[in-house]
């Protein structure tokens, strides 16, 4: 069974290969590693991983905390290995196909930032409707969503930002960046965690600019 693991690690050399020893004794492989936010000595990475059927994942918990330091963001099901060139083919995907440009961008963002699902919405008065939507995308009628317009990326806090209750299911972690104008936005939805970083925030922000600026008025 493969895995992603989003841990915490001090940034200082010798930790991945630690991480990967006590892994190997456990009986468990990494494929790939992605290197999601570094800061103030602490670096945050995404491990794919695969480990033998029926081994539950607290194994994978319990051999990455036995180095002192290192700590377990989250553990969830993941398939292959990691690719971290898809916002590249991504945008080249969009270039060569533009009117299904608004589609390939919605079905594209989950795969790119390993989340459940994305949405495409636009607020027109009172009023927010979908442009575009990837699969497993929550069925739901948004409403007026109050955080739009929006000028900048952010989390979405239940406590702070209304929006459908099916969005925050599962414990579904959310982020929203504008897109092509403050009164539309891309939303993405992570089931189970992790919590969206600060580097994912701009990352997002970033690579909506240079979609919207390849497909134009809409």
């Amino acid at each position: 069974m493969s895995f992603l693991i989003r841990v915490q690690v001090p940034d200082r050399p010798g930790m991945l290969g630690a991480i990967a020893t006590a892994l190997g004794h456990a009986g468990v492989d990494i494929l790939g590693v992605d290197v999601v936010e570094r800061a103030d000595s602490v670096a945050v990475d995404d491990l794919a991983v695969e480990m033998p059927s029926g081994r539950p994942p607290d194994v994978l918990i319990t051999a990455v905390e036995s180095i002192p330091g290192v700590h377990v963001e989250s553990v969830r099901p993941h398939t292959g290995k990691l690719d971290t060139h898809r916002e590249l083919e991504l945008i080249e995907e969009i270039s060569a196909n533009p009117e299904r440009g608004l589609q390939l961008f919605a079905d594209g963002i989950p795969r790119i930032f390993r989340a459940g699902w994305a949405l495409v919405v636009i607020q027109e008065g009172r009023r927010a409707y979908r442009l575009a939507e990837s699969q497993a995308s929550p069925e739901t009628r948004a409403g007026s969503l109050p955080w739009l317009p929006l000028t900048k990326p952010i989390v979405l806090d239940p406590a702070v930002h209304w929006a459908p209750e099916p969005w925050f299911e599962l414990d579904t972690e959310l982020a929203a960046a504008p897109f092509a104008g403050p009164d539309r936005a891309l939303v993405v939805g992570r089931p189970g965690g992790p919590a969206f970083r600060a580097s994912e925030l701009a990352r997002l922000n970033h690579l909506g600019g240079i979609v919207s600026t390849i497909l134009g008025p809409t």
